[in-house]
């Protein structure tokens, strides 16, 4: 198989994390991350608008077993298009540890959906990120959603702040669960009660089938400071946001590290510490079992939960 270039500039995933301080839960779910290839057996999709790093299922799994969590949810990368074949090889490889997010076309087949959810698939993810993928036509995306429904699959959505307004009522019409990647990217330069921040609270308020992740800080914050060299109170500018949708919606919210961190620019944080910032938004062990065990169990392993 060919191989990959790297995306000029392209920061890879931190080696050596700290042991966090944080102790989480007993079976507490890291709910949002991937894996990128290895290229030489899994080729990035030609379509991709970055090539990153590799990132194996085995440096995942020696990732959650470093940092104290017991499952993981893997995350189709767009840097794979939708070939979901190294989230598929990831989650056979967990065994019954893992389940997973897939990106599908509207030419998939019935026997293959069925084939991806033997394997541990439990959503799509649908991409509004213009800089990450071209634009797929809203009626096909709500034909595959609902099909995927049929199956108890949920659909996830990433998408800026911004473009909210203009999503919303697409959102409101899907016929599945719907997970939020990153609490919507607010922009934590904003006041926390503006007015775009609440058109997202509103819109969790209004719609009981909407869950939030409020993970990556370090994708959102501005001013820091940054989970390296032991800081235990990182991305403060971010923790107002965070919280406001823990405490509103503590049954509908989850917490995933984005490990390895695709097309971060200013730096690549320590997953030890960004798992010490958890505590700063979740404040009590009530909280903190929710968000990390009780929500995601509930969401993709019911028969569990």
């Amino acid at each position: 198989m060919a191989k990959f270039e790297k995306t000029p500039g392209w920061l890879d995933w931190y080696a050596g994390p700290a042991k966090p301080r944080f102790k989480l839960p007993a079976g507490a779910v890291d709910a949002h991350c991937h894996v990128f290839g290895p290229g030489d057996q899994f080729a990035f999709a030609p379509e991709r608008k970055y090539t990153p790093c590799d990132a194996s299922k085995d440096q995942l799994f020696a990732l959650r077993d470093h940092l104290g969590f017991s499952r993981n949810v893997i995350v189709q990368a767009t840097c794979h298009g939708a070939d979901n074949s190294a989230v598929v090889d990831a989650l056979r490889a967990a065994n019954g540890k893992a389940r997973g997010i897939a990106t599908v076309k509207r030419n998939i087949t019935d026997a293959e959906l069925q084939a991806l959810h033997a394997a541990g698939i439990r959503g799509v993810r649908f991409n509004f990120v213009k800089r990450l993928v071209d634009f797929t036509p809203k009626d096909e995306l709500m034909e595959i959603a609902g099909r995927i429904a049929k199956l108890g699959w949920h659909v996830v959505i990433y998408f800026e702040a911004v473009d909210l307004p203009e999503l919303i009522d697409f959102f409101t019409s899907l016929p599945t669960t719907i997970v939020v990647d990153h609490m919507g990217r607010p922009d934590v330069t904003k006041p926390v009660d503006g007015p775009e921040f609440a058109r997202f609270v509103d819109f969790m308020q209004r719609h009981n089938n909407v869950w939030s992740k409020v993970s990556c800080p370090e994708r959102l914050s501005v001013s820091g400071p940054p989970a390296l060299n032991g800081e235990q109170n990182a991305y403060q500018d971010v923790i107002p946001f965070a919280k406001t949708l823990i405490e509103t919606f503590p049954d509908r919210v989850l917490w995933g590290t984005d490990w390895p961190h695709p097309n971060l620019k200013g730096h690549m944080p320590d997953d030890g510490l960004l798992v010490d910032f958890i505590p700063h938004i979740a404040a009590t062990p009530e909280l903190q079992q929710k968000l990390l065990a009780g929500n995601p169990m509930r969401l993709y392993w019911p028969e569990e939960a």
